[in-house]
């Protein structure tokens, strides 16, 4: 019998359709969904799930677009103590191959239209079930019916999802996260980011992204929210449903307010309906943050800071805090507490660059099948994030850089060594280094910088990363260059690089 005082992410929704069961959970395309039919649907998720076979810490990917099905297959997979693997819906051959198989998935959740991806990788699964759009698809067969009575025990230290994220190294880490480590988060993120059941909120942004489906998905429905979701972050279709809906809170990432406050229709929508703002996931240029400031005075911004292994929400700059540091990432939310570390571990003082280390019960338990990488996250009773910040004498966090080599492109961690590794293939190539450089859409744009051994233009060597790498990990410029920087010890530059590439115009962009 499950232990009466376990909380787990499934039981937020449960009790909110106890408390609210008419109350609109979630509207979709034309379909809507009260709390007690949700409630009811992510039941028979959970029975047909188990009926197929799975066993109760089972891994199970998911791999498509935003959608009600989707949300369903992480809230059945919760309840019915299976480890949810959410895997981005641009993966493709050996990147989609490795995340399934690297997880040990049984089974893969997916939307058909990337079902000739999914057999393309050359996986061997136990089974495949798609969320919806064709016959016996899982909307289809969990959407009515009666209410299934479910024996399996689930606890709130068991593992609900593996959130891989990108790191130094060319290969991703499944962070392991149990029940117990969202549900703190949750709770987190409604006291920081002031959520109330009456915001009525917009989910755009992706859900396998674990800021969608955690920062805010999942608590507002844990607050009786009516949420509503949209397939992808359209800006035309976002604007629309804000003035339709009377849309008053709203997440998404830099790279969709940016076109957001270009469009035409952000001058002739009435807006007026909105009162949070939330971003996250990359750096909001300030020109911009200005120009929505200045057109919607009554908005109040969040700026929302984290990463996947706590949650992922670990710091937030509060409206009324914007005024006096708009470049600051905020004060630690509340289950997370931080230190700022040199590089032996000990405190830095106010106004130096230190590494911001984690203490969280929101932490994932470390990574899966790679304990090694999970005692050096964990070195000394903390976690290691590899950001390096600044915080001043109040406890604000400024970010200053990635000690991990990773480019944040649109809000998506790319591993430089990941391209290279790609780029090096190619028999031109004698030496490169790939980089994050400032651009207006992406914030950090994919940029390799080659050393040629042999005649190569840029696009052949373009043409020969997309064989092998999903198109946001694709260099999106391209340098060909007679050396690399480096220093006596001969270690590479990139900060110079950055820096050169940063001053300069672009050499050729893709």
């Amino acid at each position: 019998m499950t232990d009466p005082r376990s909380s787990t992410v499934d039981g937020l929704v449960r009790r909110s359709a106890r408390r609210t069961p008419d109350r609109t959970a979630l509207n979709f395309q034309d379909r809507r969904w009260t709390y007690a039919e949700l409630d009811a649907a992510v039941s028979r998720t959970a029975r047909l799930l188990l009926d197929l076979g799975l066993e109760r810490g089972d891994r199970v990917a998911a791999y498509g677009k935003n959608s009600d099905a989707y949300l369903l297959g992480f809230l059945g997979c919760a309840r019915a103590g299976l480890v949810h693997v959410p895997v981005n819906f641009a993966l493709t051959g050996e990147e989609l191959a490795y995340l399934v198989e690297q997880s040990g998935a049984r089974a893969v959740l997916l939307d058909p239209v990337l079902r000739p991806t999914l057999e393309g990788a050359g996986l061997t699964l136990d089974h495949t079930l798609a969320l919806r759009d064709e016959d016996g698809s899982l909307l289809e067969r969990v959407s009515a019916g009666e209410v299934p009575e479910l024996d399996v025990e689930v606890a709130d230290t068991d593992l609900v999802q593996l959130l891989y994220t990108s790191g130094t190294t060319s290969k991703p880490k499944g962070a392991m996260m149990t029940h117990r480590a969202l549900v703190h988060e949750y709770l987190s993120c409604i006291t920081a980011l002031d959520f109330a059941p009456g915001d009525t909120p917009l989910h755009a942004m992706p859900l396998y992204h674990s800021a969608g489906m955690h920062v805010f998905l999942v608590p507002y429905l844990a607050i009786g929210a009516t949420n509503h979701l949209v397939e992808a972050p359209v800006v035309p279709e976002v604007l629309a449903l804000v003035e339709e809906r009377g849309i008053g809170s709203l997440f998404l990432a830099p790279t969709v307010w940016v076109p957001l406050a270009n469009h035409a229709d952000f001058a002739t929508r009435d807006l007026s309906s909105l009162r949070k703002a939330y971003y996250g996931a990359s750096i909001m240029p300030t020109p911009v943050l200005k120009r929505l400031q200045d057109a919607l005075p009554g908005l109040g911004f969040y700026n929302c800071f984290g990463q996947s292994e706590i949650g992922p929400l670990a710091t937030v700059l509060r409206p009324e805090e914007h005024a006096d540091r708009p470049d600051a990432a905020g004060r630690p939310v509340l289950f997370v507490e931080t230190r700022v570390v040199d590089a032996d571990g000990n405190d830095v003082p106010p106004g130096t660059a230190g590494e911001v280390v984690y203490r969280s019960p929101q932490l994932c338990t470390g990574y899966w099948d790679k304990p090694d990488e999970t005692a050096e996250a964990f070195a000394g009773g903390w976690f290691h994030s590899g950001d390096l910040v600044v915080q001043d004498e109040q406890g604000f966090l400024t970010v200053v850089d990635r000690i991990k080599d990773v480019i944040n492109t649109g809000g998506v961690l790319v591993a430089s060594r990941e391209v290279e590794d790609v780029l090096y293939t190619h028999p031109a190539v004698a030496e490169v280094a790939v980089i994050g450089t400032p651009d207006e859409r992406w914030i950090e744009a994919v940029t390799a910088v080659v050393v040629t051994k042999a005649d190569v233009t840029e696009a052949e060597l373009v043409a020969h990363a997309k064989q092998h790498l999903a198109g946001y990990k694709i260099p999106k410029r391209v340098h060909l260059v007679p050396e690399l920087p480096r220093n006596q010890s001969g270690k590479l530059l990139k900060r110079v690089l950055r820096d050169e590439l940063t001053e300069r115009p672009r050499r050729r962009e893709v």
